[in-house]
């Protein structure tokens, strides 16, 4: 395949899902209200109209056929099963946009969708890199690390659609990302492909999901979008291990892969350590993300985003330029940058609070 067929046919593939993602959106919204397919708004909610839930579909649709048009099976045999588990991800999220879920039908859900990408794809993370000593997993290791690893990115991702716009620009940051790097750096260039159709569906659905938000991508689109995020960090790491002549040379792999998806991660991890030391369920909702940190600083949906997006870019760009340095350093400064991010956003919060107490 030479450099235009390739260009080609990811500059297609995005425009395809672009295309398809944002003229499907109408007749979804249209449908929703016709049969009342609405987010209630509630004290926990931070809208207070009905808006439909559904444009995960249109996400899903743009991502299914911009993927099966533009992607050559041959050349990535375990597509097959990547469709078998953003399936069972659609299925459930619909379910529960629609009629609402338990949380311990949704993780079956997952569970089943990370078992199928990771037993029957073989998508396993094989090597931690040195990281705490350990190189080569154990193949049951492997396995069990791997679906642990794609059931907190699909959650990661679940949890941070708070806000108009939020999970779908992180996505289309963290995607772009990734088919960035799989566009220089991957021989067959199928993951690359993968990547920037995904982020066409975003920015598809974006379109209709910032402020005033007509559609929300409900528990389908962040699900899918975890799912996909997870299956691409997995290949990050693997196309490091593997192929490591015919790419930046990083050891660093693993911290890289998550650089990326950094601050879904780390807020998961953080409202989930909340909860817990608080004596509540890690999957009861509250308002304790960093999203909601900087709404109580009086900062509107949208800035929230674009701050918040601005700095998993700023994340990305420190982890790849401590490429050479090793997984600690770049784990260690990550933590470190966001951990003080977080402080900030907590005293300004808080002082915001203070101020509009006191008046």
């Amino acid at each position: 395949m030479n450099s235009w067929d390739i260009e080609y046919n990811i500059l297609f593939a995005f425009l395809t899902s672009l295309l398809t993602s944002l003229l499907s959106i109408p007749t979804i919204i249209n449908i929703a209200k016709l049969k009342r397919l609405y987010d209630e708004p509630n004290p926990r909610k931070l809208h207070n109209s009905h808006i439909p839930t559904l444009g995960g579909i249109a996400i899903l649709f743009g991502f299914f056929f911009s993927m099966s048009f533009w992607t050559n099976f041959a050349y990535c045999w375990h597509l097959q099963y990547v469709v078998t588990a953003c399936i069972i991800i659609a299925v459930i999220g619909i379910t529960d946009d629609i009629v609402s879920l338990s949380p311990l039908k949704k993780f079956i859900g997952q569970l089943v969708a990370a078992i199928i990408l990771v037993v029957w794809s073989d998508l396993r993370i094989v090597s931690w890199f040195d990281i705490f000593g350990v190189k080569e997993l154990p193949f049951l290791v492997s396995i069990v690390f791997s679906i642990f690893t794609i059931l907190i990115i699909i959650n990661a991702f679940n949890f941070i659609d708070g806000i108009d716009g939020l999970a779908a620009s992180l996505g289309i940051v963290s995607s772009a990302a990734f088919g960035i790097y799989f566009y220089f750096f991957d021989e067959n260039f199928q993951h690359a492909i993968l990547a920037f159709s995904l982020t066409g569906a975003l920015i598809g659905f974006l379109y209709y999901n910032r402020t005033p938000a007509k559609i929300f991508m409900g528990d389908t689109g962040s699900m899918l979008i975890g799912l996909i995020m997870a299956m691409l960090a997995i290949e990050f790491v693997n196309l490091n291990y593997y192929s490591p002549t015919r790419i930046i040379r990083s050891t660093s792999a693993p911290t890289l892969a998550m650089s990326i998806i950094f601050v879904p991660l780390f807020d998961i991890v953080r409202v989930f350590f909340i909860r817990i030391i608080n004596g509540r369920s890690p999957f009861k909702p509250d308002k304790n993300h960093l999203h909601h940190l900087l709404l109580k600083m009086g900062f509107s949906h949208m800035k929230s985003t674009i701050i918040l997006v601005f700095f998993q870019i700023t994340l990305i760009a420190i982890a790849f330029l401590l490429h050479f340095k090793g997984n600690y350093w770049i784990g260690f400064t990550l933590l470190f940058v966001i951990l003080l991010f977080t402080a900030f956003l907590y005293y300004q919060s808080k002082k915001a609070i203070n101020n509009s107490t006191s008046q």
